[in-house]
């Protein structure tokens, strides 16, 4: 019977409603974040954080059926059946996971770790249990502060006096801070991959998200690390950075169903084809700059 129900409806609007409006995406991952540390921590974390991501910029964008029917494909053929998003036991939901997990990244002590993914797992975890209070259970809440821990050193330099950003709390001047440094960074490692212009894009939006849903004290707390970051792009490639082969030249986006169709079924790599993207769109929407829009839009195609 239930057959002959579904039969009837359009298996794009059942897509949507699947994976948007119940939130499913957000659901698997935060099971996947939790359950990152147990497996392989970094991978797999960007995987969870892959999934908000694309969930957060399909709503916040609006994307439409065809974009965000072909995105949920995506995760139903790869991700969302593995054992990485498995269901967590049923428990009660404990009321301070934000408080928790914020309390673990500040830990950190202004080092940075891994290009920020301390912060952008952190992020990502309060912000879906803020979605999905019911889901914020002893064991997640656990499983997610663990991940956090597991984020190691990397490239850990003293910052450069010549780096301060505005108030995280400030959306609109930090955004445009990071914008601004993600634009430069695009150009300055043309032919040795983006992902420090993308990850520039992640880990700034994180801490911005992080001060707008009333957490100023634990974004804050990384400056100092973010400040190394900037640092670190700022100096460049170095000696022995090995090179990467541009991405072909394309107006296609990741807000065109077009955009994902070509990318074919296979090609999700760790998420990152999410994370920029959802990163991206927000900090412009919040930092309201036509000009600065256009300038990155020009060169969009090096990230996506």
């Amino acid at each position: 019977m239930l057959g002959s129900l579904m039969a009837d409806l359009d298996p794009c609007a059942i897509a949507e409603e699947l994976g948007l409006s119940q939130q499913r995406l957000i659901e698997l991952g935060l099971n996947a974040l939790a359950r990152a540390p147990e497996r392989s921590y970094f991978a797999d974390g960007h995987r969870g954080a892959s999934m908000i991501s694309a969930h957060l910029m399909c709503v916040d964008n609006d994307l439409g059926e065809p974009t965000t029917n072909r995105i949920v494909e995506l995760f139903d053929r790869n991700w969302a059946s593995t054992k990485l998003c498995d269901p967590f036991p049923p428990g009660e939901p404990i009321d301070d996971a934000a408080e928790r997990i914020g309390k673990k990244l500040a830990e950190g002590s202004g080092v940075l770790r891994e290009v920020g993914h301390d912060a952008i797992f952190a992020m990502h975890a309060i912000k879906g249990f803020r979605m999905l209070p019911e889901s914020a259970t002893p064991e997640r809440v656990e499983g997610v502060c663990s991940l956090i821990g597991e984020i190691k050193p990397w490239r850990d330099i003293t910052p450069s006096d010549e780096v301060d950003p505005p108030s995280f709390a400030d959306e609109i001047a930090s955004s445009r801070f990071v914008l601004k440094e993600a634009s430069d960074a695009i150009d300055r490692f043309a032919g040795f991959g983006q992902g420090f212009a993308g990850h520039m894009l992640t880990f700034g939006q994180s801490l911005i998200e992080m001060a707008a849903m009333g957490h100023v004290e634990w974004a804050e707390s990384c400056r100092t690390a973010f400040c190394k970051y900037v640092t670190v792009t700022r100096m460049g490639p170095q000696s022995g950075d090995r090179k990467i082969k541009e991405h072909r030249i394309s107006e296609l986006r990741p807000e065109d169903a077009e955009y994902w169709t070509q990318r074919g079924d296979k090609t999700l790599g760790i998420g990152h084809v999410f994370k920029y993207p959802y990163a991206y769109y927000d900090l412009l929407a919040r930092a309201d700059d036509p000009e600065l829009e256009r300038e990155l839009d020009a060169k969009a195609w090096r990230i996506f």
